[in-house]
């Protein structure tokens, strides 16, 4: 895996600081400590970090076409580019190397914008093509792999692999976005493609941006979607066949590499499935790691154990211990975002652990989404057949009704806490899916945010987001149309996010075969009975991994990736949450309700309510703010310095 960055000249062709570029190169080390590559001309500054994979020793970037009037600079794999080799060799290509990178030069001057249609994996890059005086950037399908840009005021475009990137830019405007804050509050991260501060934005997933000089500046274009048709009339006999066949291939293609390789095992289906399906592609044993708690009620790691003796993998384990708490800064310095998802803790070990033994590993990410595996999908399915039971004017008032006065009662039976259940069925589809998603749903932002960040918000609200992706969903399924929300919204923007920060942060490689995109089109092809069926979720994938691992590695309750953060707030951080709460940096920036933020620490911390993701949310909001630089200013652009 790697870094990539620059500055293109949308104007002229001006000769850009080299000073800058490599401090813009150097803030993202971490992703490539192997090389460090530069290409300058007029107009034009590319830049490179390598953690060397593939070819490891002639694929050094920017990498040039044959007479260097094409370059590039490359972030992620391309699994089937050994394929595209002849077919661009019979079109007159000459290769110099055996990289995955050089057949991306050589797609471009082939295809142009269409050789994004041709790549199979992860990928963001940057292409500049002199004779046509054009950037051309890609990010892959499902968004594995970051990419950050600012149009900057003079005329210049920056880009980068992460934020920080363009934080080094000193024309970057760091003003913090509203709406960008109204969207992490809801969802835990700042969708794509807004970003947290006003001047930057984030390269969708499957989309392309295509910039010439002395032309107006370009807009991003989708090149792929994928379509839950669920009209495939193969039988479930043959769906397992075929499912198997689509495993192994997008695990083999996976499996390339000069370098040590391993995977993550953490007990549950989607790990344990890629590692056995790995294991009857290698002759050698395959190299597995997994984290354990000292908190039996977060600890899986003797099911991963299971796992690892059936196929006798070399498995290396470590424990974690539950309060480990340390990291909140050290993830505010990775993410540049706010990021709310506290599982980047473990991740962040995870990681850690596994770089001890190997460069790249595989995971199981992308199983929920497309194999239909979240609780929360099921809990979706039985509130839809009561919408479906009753006409939408007669539910919102009712139900409404029922969920304003029933009371929020965490500390009861979960059969007893219904007030979220009526207020989903009060809503539409979209309206309920997101607010079953909401961090802080929408009554709990009102109250946080400041009379004045409200007004800056002018009504917008973060299910715009949701409504955005909905329109395009075009399926009638319900099970489908969360599924395309996920897909295009928590996983690009929560998943794939701290994946990508916590392995780069080690300088670790990470595949996903199940976000293998012929696979998922494949997946969405099915009737989504094959998904979820009953209260089954992964149903079709769990069918077909019976012959290969435990039942109870396949049916027990599905435990997550978690940490305790209600008790932390309740004891060891109990302190340190009410400074970050209460004092100077969140005062200061004018967004919040403080008398909302004391409430949410003392409802807490007595134990009256659990807060425990609201608190986080707002902590590491926080420590955003310090780790970015932030200041107050006078006016309503308060900014990251």
């Amino acid at each position: 895996m790697c870094g990539i960055a620059g500055i293109f000249d949308l104007v002229g062709r001006r000769e850009f600081s080299r000073d800058l570029v490599r401090q813009m190169n150097d803030v993202q080390f971490h992703r490539g400590p192997d090389e460090g590559g530069y290409h300058f001309e007029p107009g034009v500054a590319l830049a490179h970090r390598r953690l060397s994979i593939i070819d490891v020793a002639t694929g050094q970037q920017p990498l040039f076409n044959e007479d260097g009037s094409v370059s590039v600079v490359f972030n992620g794999e391309i699994y089937n580019f050994q394929e595209l080799v002849p077919e661009l060799e019979a079109l007159g290509h000459v290769f110099r190397t055996h990289s995955d990178t050089e057949v991306i030069v050589h797609a471009w001057e082939a295809w142009g914008e269409a050789c994004v249609q041709k790549f199979r994996g992860m990928f963001a890059f940057a292409l500049w093509d002199r004779n046509r005086a054009s950037l051309f950037l890609a990010r892959d399908r499902l968004g594995v792999k970051p990419l950050f840009y600012a149009f900057l005021p003079d005329g210049q475009f920056a880009f980068g692999s992460e934020l920080k990137v363009l934080m080094a830019h000193p024309q970057l405007d760091r003003g913090i976005d509203p709406h960008g804050v109204e969207e992490y509050f809801a969802l835990g991260y700042v969708a794509e493609p807004r970003c947290i501060f006003r001047g930057a934005a984030k390269l969708p997933p499957a989309h392309t941006l295509l910039l010439r000089r002395g032309e107006a500046a370009g807009t991003p274009k989708r090149y792929w979607d994928v379509h839950f048709s669920c009209d495939n009339p193969v039988s479930e006999h043959n769906a397992l066949e075929e499912l198997q066949h689509r495993l192994r291939e997008s695990i083999r293609l996976r499996m390339i590499a000069e370098v040590p390789l391993g995977a993550f095992l953490s007990g549950g289906v989607d790990s344990s499935a890629v590692v056995a399906t790995m294991a009857s592609l290698s002759a050698n044993p395959v190299h597995t790691c997994s984290i354990a708690f000292d908190d039996p009620a977060f600890n899986e790691s003797e099911f991963a154990k299971m796992v690892a003796d059936r196929y006798r993998t070399d498995h290396f384990v470590e424990t974690v211990k539950s309060d480990d708490f340390d990291l909140i800064d050290t993830l505010a310095a990775l993410y540049d975002e706010p990021y709310a998802d506290s599982s980047a803790i473990p991740t962040y070990r995870v990681c850690q652990l596994a770089r001890k033994r190997v460069t790249v590993a595989l995971s199981g990410d992308g199983g929920d989404e497309s194999f239909g595996g979240y609780r929360r999908y099921r809990l979706h399915m039985m509130e839809e057949r009561l919408r479906g039971a009753l006409p939408y004017g007669l539910r919102k008032p009712l139900f409404g009704l029922l969920g304003r006065v029933y009371p929020k009662a965490d500390w009861a039976p979960r059969v007893f806490r219904a007030k979220t259940t009526f207020e989903g069925l009060s809503r539409d589809s979209v309206q309920a899916y997101f607010h079953s998603v909401s961090i802080l749903r929408d009554s709990m932002r009102h109250k946080l945010f400041s009379h004045r960040l409200r007004s800056e918000l002018g009504g917008y609200n973060a299910l715009e987001v949701f409504r955005r992706h909905a329109a395009r969903a075009d399926t009638d399924d319900g099970l489908s149309l969360i599924q395309y929300l996920d897909l295009n919204t928590y996983l690009v923007g929560d998943i794939n996010t701290k994946v990508d920060r916590a392995s780069m942060a080690h300088s670790l490689e990470v595949r996903e075969p199940l976000m293998d995109h012929p696979l998922v089109e494949w997946l969405a092809s099915l009737p989504s009975s094959m998904r979820l069926r009953g209260q089954e979720g992964k149903y079709l994938l769990k069918k077909g991994m019976e012959p290969l691992l435990p039942n109870d590695v396949l049916y027990r309750p599905k435990m997550g990736f978690a940490v305790p953060l209600a008790r932390w707030f309740r004891g060891p951080l109990r302190e340190r949450v009410r400074e970050a709460m209460l004092g100077e940096t969140l005062a200061s920036t004018g967004l919040f309700d403080v008398e909302y933020l004391r409430h949410l620490c003392d409802a807490h911390q007595s134990g009256a309510r659990d807060y425990s993701a609201s608190l986080w949310t707002v902590m590491m909001f926080e420590a955003f703010l310090r780790n970015s630089g932030y200041r107050a200013t006078s006016d309503s652009a308060r900014v990251a310095v």
